[in-house]
């Protein structure tokens, strides 16, 4: 696997942590939890702003499914990831 290829494969792991991150902070830091610190929603606000590009059109696609008060976006941004990894694998 040439450098590049490996370079982009450690990036779709980080991404994928970073959306990890960002479902679990979402249970302890949202806007409407009072009990939360600033320093969550501070992390909190620092994940949507980067991972907001890869989540936003994925919730453009569900947004004709009725998944009630679920968000499975991130869910399928992280499916999205992975099969960009698994690819970058069997191309390089």
């Amino acid at each position: 696997m040439n450098v590049l290829a490996y370079a982009l494969y450690k990036f779709c792991d980080v991404l994928s942590l970073l959306l990890l991150a960002r479902a679990v902070l979402s249970w302890f830091s949202g806007p409407y939890r009072h009990t939360s610190s600033g320093f969550l929603q501070q992390i909190n606000a620092l994940l949507i702003r980067i991972t907001e590009p890869i989540v936003a059109p994925c919730r453009r696609l569900l947004r004709n499914f009725n998944t009630g008060m679920f968000d499975f976006s991130i869910v399928v941004a992280m499916l999205a990831i992975q099969l960009v990894r698994n690819l970058i694998v069997v191309i390089f």
